[in-house]
This record gives C-alpha cells, structure tokens and sequence, in this order.
C-alpha cells in the first residue's frame, strides 16, 4: 500500500489557477468516479477548498499513478498540462502522510492553527467512503488525520490568541468585560475591518448591535444585515450612552468623537467601562480618549500590536504540534508495515500447511494400516512441529521491526515464496 498525494495549494499556485482546477460542485462526483477507475488506483479522496485542490490516492505504482493523476486533471480541467505542473506538488510515502497530518492539523493553512480545514477534510472524506471510493489505507490514514488533528488541538496553544485585526477585536472585548453576551455594541462607519470585527462580536454572541452611517439608506441596510437597529448619523453620540463597544471605520479624514463627547457619554453611563475600536486609517477616534477613566480605546496599530503578538505565539506552538505530527506518522508508519507483512504470513501459513499434509500422508502410508489412535497422534505431531517452527519468523513479521521491509523480503526469499503466492 502506497500513500500518494498530488495537488496545489495558496503556496505553489494563486487563485487563478486554483479556482480552474478546483472540484466544486457537480464536478465532485464524475471527478471522484474517474480517479478510482486510473490504472493503479485503489482508493481515492479529492479535497477542493478556496485555498487547495488536493488529491490523495492508494496507488500501487506511484510514479505511473502520478503521471495518470495529473493528465486526468488537465483533462478534466481543460488546463495544459506544461502549465499544471509548475503549480503542482506531489508527496509519497511517509512525506503523504505527514502532509496529510498537517493539513488536518491546520499546520499547512494560510492562518496557522485556523478551524475550518479540519472539517472541510472530513466532508471530502466521508464523500469518498460514503460512495464506496475508499479501503482500508485510505479509512485508517484519514481517520488517523483526524485523531492527530484532535490531539494537536488538546496538547498545543495552536488556535488560540487572534491573527487577524478584526478578530483580535473581539478578544480584547472579551478581555475587558467578563460576559460579552450581556454587552450591546455599534458599528460607526462601514470599513470593511469594522464590518468584519461586528460580524464576529455578534457571533461571540453580544446582546445587541446598533449601526449608524452618514448614508442613512446603507445604515438601515447594514441593521438588517446584522440583525441590529439602524441609528441616524447626527444621533450616534446620544446612543452612545447604552452601548459598551463601539467599532469605528468611517473614512472621514479627521477625528468623528472627541473627549468631550465621550466625557458626556461617561457621565450619562454614570462611569459605566465602555470599549472603543478605531480601525479607521486615519484614525476617526480622538486619542485623548483614552485618558478618561473606564473608557479603553484601541486603535489599528494596537491591534497589530496583539495580532504580531500572537502570531509569534502560534508559530512557537506550530513546533509543539510538528513534534506530534511526526511522533504520529511513526505510530501510522507501524501499522502500515504490518499491513505489508500479512500476504506473507498467509503466504508462509499456507505454504507451511502443505508441506505438513504431504509429509503427515507419506508417513502414514509408510507405515501402512494404523489404528485412529495413532493417526490422530501423527497429525498432531506434525501440526506441533510446523507451529514451533513458524512462531519466530511469524512473530517477527507482525512485531514492530525497524526493518520490517528487509524482514519480509527475506522470509521471502527463505521459504521460496514468489510474489504471485503472497499476491494471491
């Protein structure tokens, strides 16, 4: 059994080409059919996602499977050849399984240590077994991506602390009030950062979302859109005094709310902490407010700041998850060596059960007419001897060799048996 993964990635290819040869759709299922039907495919799963397109295959001979993999996709796609392969990138054997390891474990992802991937590779894979389109490498390999990609979540730091300014947002918010769902909120402005910083307070799960615009028609369209109530522009700061995290991204070229404003707003809220994000370039938030007491004001810098922070941090548990990464494909690479050696140990079983009844019969018609007796013990004799004799080689077939390659071609060559005998 051979593990083969052929494909491209945000890395090896940009978008354009990624989007020609991705899977989506109704394209999945013709597409998985013809892969199993390749010469030298035995199981196969197609992962299509925005930033990959990954094809991971059983393959007996995987420089032929390799060479019938990418022509089928080129076919498939309508995309030349030449072309295809300077995006594509091929792993074997143990490099395939790592790769598959990684990829479930968010290790080869854009954002290291995003969720997403995890369950796009399980989609792909329950596809592939649902349809009949996988066997016993391909249920064993993913199901393995998915335990590591578990333990890499239980064990390591790695998706935690926010990479992205909008995220890192919403985590300072957390960090600033105890239970963020009994919090409301408002979107000042409509920068796309700001937009995206509401989207996820509002699924952290904020009470409610106030969103005020100078075009007073995009304000109602973005409440609807958010679930939230649309405020006139003149009104934002009176609304104010009953929300406690404004997100702010207006495009105005100086500041929009001032200390004295915000000194008002506090007074109204009776010093109630209130928590101001200025994702705007410039910035629209006057700095001076942060001088005032219960009032935390964080500006795109700031965010950095966190976001440059924690990405150090996640690429120190990127090394911490490695380490389980290949610890896990010498426990995958066990299993698969000892898959290697069953045909043998059949092989050797049957060869073996041969021999005794050959011999078991040429003795006993030697001897000639016996009782039952007799007989039965002649047999069991045989049987005693063949089974002391084949514990060892047997033993050492199915332990845990280092060598298990070498200790298989060996019994081989030892007990004289061909490849079309261990085959069958």
């Amino acid at each position: 059994m051979n593990p083969l993964v052929i494909g491209l990635n945000h890395k090896t290819a940009d978008v354009e080409v990624r989007e020609k040869v991705a899977f989506g759709g109704d394209k999945l299922a013709p597409a998985t059919d013809m892969l199993v039907s390749l010469p030298g495919v035995h199981e196969g799963v197609i992962l299509s996602t925005c930033n990959r397109v990954e094809i991971y295959v059983n393959a007996g001979d995987p420089a032929s499977v390799e060479n019938e993999i990418k022509n089928f996709v080129s076919a498939f796609h309508s995309v030349d050849r030449a072309s295809l392969d300077r995006s594509l990138f091929v792993h074997s054997g143990d490099e395939a399984i790592r790769h598959v390891f990684r990829v479930a474990s968010s290790l080869d992802s854009m954002v290291v240590g995003e969720p997403q991937i995890l369950g796009q590779l399980k989609d792909a894979y329950e596809y592939a077994r649902e349809n009949k389109k996988t066997g016993t490498l391909m249920n064993r390999m993913m199901n393995k991506a998915i335990s590591v990609a578990r333990r890499v979540r239980n064990e390591t730091r790695i998706a935690e602390n926010a990479v992205s300014i909008s995220f890192a947002a919403v985590e300072l918010a957390r960090k600033i009030f105890d239970d963020i769902t009994t919090k409301s909120a408002m979107l000042l402005g409509a920068g796309e950062m700001a937009e995206l910083a509401a989207r996820h307070l509002i699924n952290a799960g904020v009470k409610s979302m106030a969103v005020t615009n100078r075009t007073y028609s995009r304000c109602v369209e973005l409440a609807n859109e958010f679930n939230g109530r649309p405020v006139k522009f003149e009104d934002f700061i009176a609304e104010m005094e009953h929300v406690d995290i404004v997100i702010c991204s207006t495009g105005a070229p100086s500041y929009v709310v001032m200390k004295e404003h915000v000194k008002g707003v506090m007074k109204a809220r009776r010093n109630r902490p209130i928590f101001f994000i200025d994702i705007s370039v410039p910035r629209n938030l006057d700095p001076a407010i942060n001088d005032l007491d219960n009032v935390y004001l964080y500006d795109v810098d700031d965010l950095q700041g966190v976001v440059d922070t924690n990405v150090e941090q996640r690429k120190i548990e990127a090394e911490k998850a490695e380490a389980i990464v290949t610890e896990e494909i010498g426990s995958f690479r066990k299993w698969l060596a000892s898959l290697d050696a069953v045909p043998t140990v059949v092989a050797l079983r049957e060869r073996a059960d041969v021999i005794r009844e050959e011999e078991t019969a040429r003795a006993l018609n030697k001897i000639g007419i016996c009782d039952e007796r007799t007989e039965k013990v002649i047999r069991s004799l045989a049987h005693n001897i063949i089974n002391k004799m084949l514990h060892p080689p047997t033993a050492a077939l199915r332990g845990e060799a280092a060598d298990k390659e070498i200790l298989v071609d060996l019994v081989r060559r030892i007990y004289k048996l061909d490849n079309e005998e261990v085959e069958r």
